[in-house]
């Protein structure tokens, strides 16, 4: 694999200019020291003269043309989801890394399609993940660690939002099963994220999901019932029709030795925290809880110190395409289960 030497500028090229880049084009300012926008691609002109005059690049409608055109070492597809598949596979065929958003992709296969194409071509493949990197889920993470919880026995997780008609309406492919996936697959997928994450590989997924409101394809409510490998219960409740503001994101441990709650508008603020043992950092959990109205996180900057830190030869990728297709791989296996009305068990290949 291509290591970039230290003290190189990274090139990176972002593919997509819509409401997820302005996190993207902002953590490359963050990292200027390490990285160099060097070129931008959208099929919107209006969107990409923008971009193009705000950050004095070089700009495309072909990310195709894109890759024949400028040197670049990694692209950053900010792309409806259902096209990061063949804009992945494009940029490892030129031999290029790529950091994709959320979802990888709508499709099982198209998930093994980028992460085999990436493998051959020797380059990598990073899914973005970044309210792992949230200061109160990186706590919770440390306790499940250090397995202070004991046995779990019990998790739910809510994610109660607001995603108007107009929201919908706003973007041909928006609420779309070919390019979006629904509340769980687009505006849940951090969530769906912490399952595997935080609690361990899934066993089997029911679920059912509906179209109560909203006038598209795919669902903006369901819910879902988790039967863990270690044996614990659960389940995810989502609705993208709370009125009239984003509610609620959280998620409950229940375990053997420890009850925690992380809730706020987005994982935002610990609300309980309760252990047999205690620990040092416990005293941590009132100055970790942040105010936000961004169901984004902070969490992109810290990603990219990831990224970068992988494309100079010092790290390990933290969420590359094979830890991606955990979530993908429960996000499908609850689309099955609520089409189908069954029980489905995981891994969905053997």
């Amino acid at each position: 694999m291509n290591i970039i030497e230290i003290g190189e500028k990274i090139k990176i090229a972002v593919v997509g200019c819509g409401r997820i880049s302005a996190k993207h084009f902002e953590s490359i300012q963050q990292n200027a020291n390490y990285l160099e926008l060097v070129a931008i691609c959208d099929v919107n002109n209006k969107i990409l003269n923008q971009c193009a005059d705000k950050f004095n690049v070089a700009s495309y409608t072909s990310m195709s043309k894109l890759l024949k055109s400028v040197d670049v070492d990694i692209v950053a597809i900010c792309t409806p989801s259902g096209l990061h598949p063949d804009q992945a596979v494009l940029a490892a065929q030129h031999g290029v890394h790529v950091i994709t958003e959320k979802p990888m992709a709508t499709r099982w296969k198209d998930g093994l399609r980028m992460v085999k194409a990436c493998d051959s071509a020797d380059v990598n493949l990073f899914v973005v993940k970044q309210n792992r990197k949230n200061s109160t889920l990186k706590l919770l993470k440390q306790a499940i660690t250090e397995k202070r919880f004991g046995k779990i026995y019990m998790v739910h997780l809510n994610v109660f939002w607001t995603r108007p008609q107009e929201y919908y309406d706003s973007a041909k492919w928006r609420g779309t099963w070919e390019l979006d996936g629904g509340a769980f697959m687009n505006q849940a997928s951090h969530y769906v994220d912490l399952i595997d994450w935080l609690i361990g590989p899934v066993a089997n997924i029911q679920a059912m999901t509906a179209t109560q409101a909203r006038d598209i394809e795919v669902e903006d409510t369901g819910v879902m019932n988790i039967r863990w490998r270690s044996g614990a219960l659960g389940s995810m409740s989502v609705t993208m029709l709370t009125y009239p503001q984003n509610y609620e994101g959280s998620i409950t441990i229940i375990g053997e030795k420890g009850t925690v709650r992380v809730g706020g508008v987005a994982v935002n603020k610990i609300e309980q925290w309760d252990f047999k043992d205690k620990r040092k950092y416990d005293d941590e959990i009132h100055n970790i809880s942040y105010e936000t109205t961004s169901v984004y996180g902070f969490g992109h900057s810290l990603y990219y110190k990831n990224v970068i830190d992988v494309l100079y030869g010092k790290a390990d990728p933290e969420t590359d395409g094979r830890e991606g297709l955990k979530s993908l791989e429960v996000l499908i296996a609850l689309y099955l289960s609520a089409r189908d009305g069954l029980t489905i068990s995981l891994p969905l290949e053997y």
